[in-house]
């Protein structure tokens, strides 16, 4: 009688795989929508932030372009097959779909428990990609589109690459990987509200003159005004935001991670397509 052995871990299959091309896009793009974001920051004394209001609409079309390129590089230096491609649009439209729900109601998003579970199954490059076109996708859907529509793809895109990111199944599992997502998405959500935030902080200094930006002053000063300007407009949405993410993970979490897992394995994104004749 042998005894019985425990099967090695079988390496979590990716559908996007991140190619040299794939990062050099990813981070020309995320340097620039860094610098789009927070260069009131860094601007010097006296700069007149006002001025660059019109510049919005040049800065949304090159920000498309270089998302356009992510994806286009992504796919093009991984071979993206057609059930890949039939997963992230199904999870995009799922993603899209979710959003609307709370819309409206103290950050209630469930969007955001989608994007991290699959981010976190489904891989770095696919989760970028994915977060990324599902709030593009969901911007169409609400109406929602505008020179701010460039900075909610690239933070979301930025949040569900991030679960990607983590320590892999092969080194946690069980309660603690749903500790680990847990946290990430806490902390997560408050960074993408902040993103978002910075994007339109520097051109509201008429409404909130005490808190808005302030050209003629340093860095540390306006660091200061943008803490409190967060906690003054959205720190209940962004709250409440982490809390379902939160609630949802540690409720749904392995339900959805293996539904996931097991349609990734099944999927076999990995091996062609063939399609064989009547006799085979």
């Amino acid at each position: 009688m042998t005894p019985k052995t425990t099967p090695p871990h079988t390496p979590q299959a990716r559908p996007i795989r991140l190619g040299p091309r794939s990062i050099a896009a990813l981070t020309l793009v995320s340097a620039v929508g860094l610098a789009a974001i927070g260069w009131p920051l860094f601007a010097p004394p006296g700069s007149q932030t006002s001025a660059h209001a019109e510049d919005a609409p040049w800065l949304f079309a090159g920000l498309l372009i270089l998302l356009v390129a992510v994806v286009a590089a992504t796919i093009s230096e991984s071979g993206l097959g057609p059930k890949a491609v039939a997963m992230l649009g199904v999870l995009a439209a799922t993603g899209a779909a979710l959003r609307p729900i709370g819309a409206g109601t103290a950050g209630l998003e469930p969007m955001f428990f989608l994007m991290l579970l699959s981010g976190r199954v489904l891989g770095p490059g696919f989760g970028f990609v994915l977060g990324s076109l599902s709030m593009f996708a969901s911007a169409l859907l609400t109406g929602g589109v505008g020179p701010w529509m460039p900075f909610q793809m690239l933070a979301m895109g930025w949040f569900t690459m991030g679960a990607g990111l983590l320590p892999g199944p092969d080194r946690i599992r069980g309660r603690a990987e749903l500790v680990l997502i847990a946290a990430y998405g806490f902390l997560a959500a408050f960074a993408y509200g902040a993103m978002t935030n910075l994007a339109g902080w520097p051109f509201l200094k008429e409404q909130a003159s005490n808190i808005a930006f302030d050209p003629d002053a340093g860095i540390t000063a306006n660091l200061a005004r943008f803490v409190v300007y967060c906690l003054a407009t959205s720190l209940g949405w962004d709250l409440g935001r982490a809390l379902v993410t939160v609630v949802l993970t540690l409720t749904l979490g392995p339900a959805i991670l293996k539904a996931l897992r097991r349609a990734t394995r099944r999927a076999a994104f990995e091996a062609p397509v063939t399609f064989d004749g009547p006799g085979a």
